[in-house]
Parts: structure tokens; C-alpha cells; sequence
């Protein structure tokens, strides 16, 4: 494959769930694809004491037989080194990026049980470092690579919990978190061709949501029956990366429901999952204030 021509995404945290979905779309629309994620023996997350199935080495192939080309790299988020490495095989490989999903997170099994977060395990905290801080330090190592194409997005996964009481104050943080990287590497992004965004995905039809939707039936059935699928989304950014105008939305958090119409995109049969922005709130917008 002439890697020249063809453009290079990193997704991660796909070994399954939102970014497995991310990358097969990306897969089916020709891209390269690095996925990471942990080593298989530091892998074995689990929801109300159930394995979540899934590798790397499955989605890298998925995403071969899709049509595109997918690489696993081993890689934790928590280590940096890791992470450095994990852009350093990009740049000796492809010697390129024009897209990197910041999807990795530490989602601990007692998320989203009832309660206050002084009684849920203190352990919850780490989605702040993996998932927040792991995603600053991957779009400082992808930044360079970004910027010497001239063109390039960085996309953060985040939600309407960002906006809303949603799961606890660790989760709230880090989606609103991801809100304000993008609004702020969009700043230091000016002139260079390359954006910055967040993204709230709806409820996400996977392993995790089904097990959940099993344990909080009422809670969960209505947003289920509506659910937007990763690969969903993954069309959704490869529409915004290819997006003539994308640098005009740059620094902005889009809510993928709604402007999935303007690419055309939908789910199975034309469904159009719907957007909560009356029921949970709309993204910040930004003061336009610099202070530097």
C-alpha cells in the first residue's frame, strides 16, 4: 500500500467498545490504522463481573478485511514512553499522521452504580489520568507529525456527561476536560492546517452498554432503542477530517447526532439517532478571551 497516498489515523483504547467501532469505519473508507491498547495480560476490563470480549489483534484484522490498513501496537496510556513510542512507529512507518482519535480511558466496573463518589472505589479517579491527561500527552506527541502535513484533526470522545451530572464528578471532569483540550490546542493550531475538536457521541450500542442495559433495564432501555453505533461515529470524523471547511469548526465541541445530516451519514436504514441537547444541555462555548 502506497502509505503516501493513503491517510493515517491513530485510534485509541480500540481494542473494543467506541474505539473498535472508530477504526472499522475508518478501515472501510481506506485509511491506515494504528490501534492501541494494553497487553492482553493488563487487558481483562470487566462490567458487573463479566469479561468484555475483544483484542487488538481482532481489530487490526477487522479492519484489514474492511478495506483499509490495521496495525495494533501494544501501547498503555499510562506510560508516556509507551505513548512516545507508539507515535515514533508512526512517523518510521508511515512517516505521516493526519488523524488521531484520543478514545483511551480508564472506565472502572463501578462507574455507573448508584451512589456517591466518596462511597464508589477511590480507583474511579484514574479516568483523569488515563483518559485526560494520556490524551494530552498523545496529541503532543501527534501535534509535530499533524502540523508537517499541513492538515490534519484531532478528536476527543466525549459526552453529553460533560455538560450534565453523568456517572460522577471523575467522569464529568474528564469529558469537560476534553471540551477545553480542544478548544485550547485549537488556539495553538491556528495557521497551521490542522484542527482540534471534541465530540459528544450519544448512548453507544456496545459489549459494555448491553451489560449495562442488562443490570439498569428502565434506566437504560429508551436510550438503547436509539443508541448510535461506533462505526457511526467513526464515519462522522472521517467526514470532519475530509471536511473542506473543517478548520472553521476548529476549537468547537459538535455534538455527532447533529451533524452527521450534513455529511449525509445515518445509521442502518436510514435511522438518525437523535441528539440530547434539550435533555442534557448544550456544549460550553468559549470565551473568546486570550490570555497568554
Amino acid at each position: 500500500m502506497n502509505t503516501e497516498l493513503t491517510q493515517v489515523a491513530v485510534v485509541t483504547g480500540a481494542s473494543r467498545g467506541v474505539g473498535k467501532g472508530i477504526a472499522l469505519a475508518l478501515g472501510a473508507a481506506g485509511m491506515t490504522v494504528f490501534v492501541s491498547g494494553r497487553a492482553p495480560e493488563q487487558a481483562g476490563s470487566r462490567l458487573h463481573g463479566q469479561a468484555l470480549t475483544g483484542s487488538l489483534e481482532e481489530t487490526a484484522e477487522a479492519i484489514t478485511r474492511a478495506g483499509g490498513r490495521g496495525i495494533a501496537v501494544i501501547c498503555d496510556h499510562a506510560d508516556d514512553a509507551q505513548v512516545r513510542a507508539l507515535f515514533e512507529r508512526v512517523e518510521r512507518e508511515c512517516g505521516r499522521l493526519d488523524l488521531l482519535v484520543n478514545n483511551a480511558a480508564f472506565l472502572h466496573e463501578n462507574l455507573i452504580d448508584p451512589g456517591p463518589f466518596w462511597e464508589k472505589p477511590l480507583e474511579l479517579v484514574r479516568i483523569l489520568e488515563v483518559g485526560l491527561r494520556s490524551a494530552y500527552v498523545a496529541s503532543y506527541h501527534a501535534a509535530p507529525l499533524l502540523v508537517r502535513g499541513g492538515h490534519g484533526l484531532i478528536a476527543f470522545t466525549s459526552s453529553f456527561g460533560a455538560g450534565c451530572y453523568m456517572h460522577g464528578p471523575a467522569y464529568g471532569a474528564q469529558k469537560a476536560g476534553c471540551d477545553k483540550l480542544a478548544a485550547d490546542m485549537a488556539v495553538d493550531f491556528e495557521g497551521t492546517g490542522v484542527a482540534a475538536l471534541s465530540l459528544w457521541l450519544g448512548p453507544q450500542l456496545t459489549e459494555r452498554t448491553r451489560i449495562a442495559g442488562e443490570n439498569h433495564g428502565e434506566q437504560y432501555e429508551a436510550f438503547l432503542a436509539q443508541a448510535e453505533t461506533p462505526q457511526f461515529n467513526g464515519q462522522v470524523i472521517h467526514a470532519l477530517l475530509n471536511d473542506p471547511e473543517l478548520l472553521s469548526l476548529s476549537g468547537q465541541t459538535l455534538v455527532t447526532a447533529e451533524i452527521a445530516p450534513r455529511y449525509g451519514i445515518s445509521e442502518a436504514e436510514g435511522r438518525q439517532p437523535p441528539s440530547y441537547r434539550e435533555m442534557l444541555g448544550a456544549p460550553r462555548l468559549q470565551h473568546p478571551a486570550r490570555v497568554v
